[in-house]
């Protein structure tokens, strides 16, 4: 079975899919993701996203749109912010994009507001739109290659006796033959990725908007196996307990901002995430709060500042993209494309 596939079935499965029945958000559950760890994360995404709208000439309606939201926080903080930015509340039509059922009854304690929810983006309705992908692009199914006697082979999951295992397919694989390469070498394809990133780019091509894009991976591709499980917040063999970990793979921004370019839009040369949270703000907001707060909170914040911005922690591995549509201005913090 294909890596790809074995990852839709662990992942989304219907009846056994991750997504679908487990709690894989905070502490109780396999990871955490940034707007769990600080709210202050969600705060500068909503300034990030009113400054945006503002730059699409305030439109009087226009697609508030997250890619898959998770337990609703990243959204629910946005809102919470952007009620300091008169009329985009009032003009913003909220679309989520997800396909988990128990994840979606969440989502809808942790935001008041109406939403509308969606399986995928093609059904989100055209118009003015600002997107954002938190830790989204990470969990879309790959595919890798293996350089073996000069030739590409597909990794694959079969059977060893009676366990999982992931093995090579005898016959060269036609994806990555073109790749240059050495023995060893892993590669990685993520279609669907660059396929829903061209959906955005041509909806931006179409329509005045933004997109903003975190997750962790590197801003220039590279070869190298990044496949990976988590349980528990341990990671663990990607062939172990199949729906009961969490699998995901470094994004390769390149490759998204080549597919949102190709899509029509125009994508800005990426960030790391302490250099975007520290350029929005992260250090003033958070002394703000720290210091309304008592002592123990006090440091509860900072700690979440250092992990979210720390080059040690979540600062260097996690980067930031933004695409815009074509004539709108340089959006800030982001540099010339």
């Amino acid at each position: 079975m294909r890596l790809d596939r074995y990852m839709a079935l662990c992942l989304g499965h219907p009846l056994h899919g991750y997504y679908m029945v487990r709690e894989a958000f905070g502490e109780e559950g396999d990871f955490i993701t940034a707007p769990e760890i600080s709210q202050v994360f969600g705060e500068l995404i909503g300034i990030w996203c009113v400054a945006a709208w503002q730059a699409m000439g305030a439109p009087a309606s226009f697609n508030l749109v997250e890619l898959g939201p998770g337990r609703g926080t990243l959204m629910a903080d946005i809102g919470r912010t952007a009620k300091v930015a008169p009329g985009f509340l009032e003009s913003a039509k909220v679309h989520l994009v997800e396909t988990s059922p128990r994840l979606r009854e969440i989502q809808k304690q942790a935001i008041k507001t109406g939403a509308t929810w969606h399986d995928t983006l093609a059904t989100v309705p055209e118009g003015p739109m600002v997107l954002v992908a938190n830790e989204f692009f990470d969990a879309i199914p790959i595919r890798q290659f293996e350089r073996r006697d000069g030739h590409w082979r597909e990794r694959c999951v079969g059977l060893a006796g009676e366990a999982l295992t992931i093995g090579l397919t005898d016959s060269e694989a036609v994806a990555g033959q073109e790749a240059p390469g050495k023995d060893g070498d892993v590669i990685e394809f993520a279609s669907l990725r660059s396929d829903i990133a061209g959906e955005i780019g041509a909806r931006l091509a179409r329509h005045p908007g933004a997109a903003l894009i975190i997750d962790y991976g590197h801003l220039l591709s590279a070869p190298g196996d990044t496949l990976q499980a988590v349980r528990k917040h341990k990671h663990v063999p990607v062939t172990e307990r199949p729906g009961e970990c969490d699998l995901t793979s470094h994004v390769d921004f390149e490759a998204l901002a080549k597919a949102l370019r190709q899509g029509g839009a125009v994508p800005w040369p990426g960030l790391t995430q302490r250099t975007f949270l520290m350029a929005m703000g992260l250090e003033p907001r958070t002394a703000v709060l720290a210091a309304r707060a008592d002592k123990g909170m006090a440091g509860m914040l900072k700690r979440a500042m250092g992990r979210l911005a720390d080059e040690s922690q979540m600062g260097n591995l996690f980067k930031v993209l933004t695409a815009t549509s074509p004539g709108l201005a340089t959006p800030y913090p982001f540099g010339s494309p």
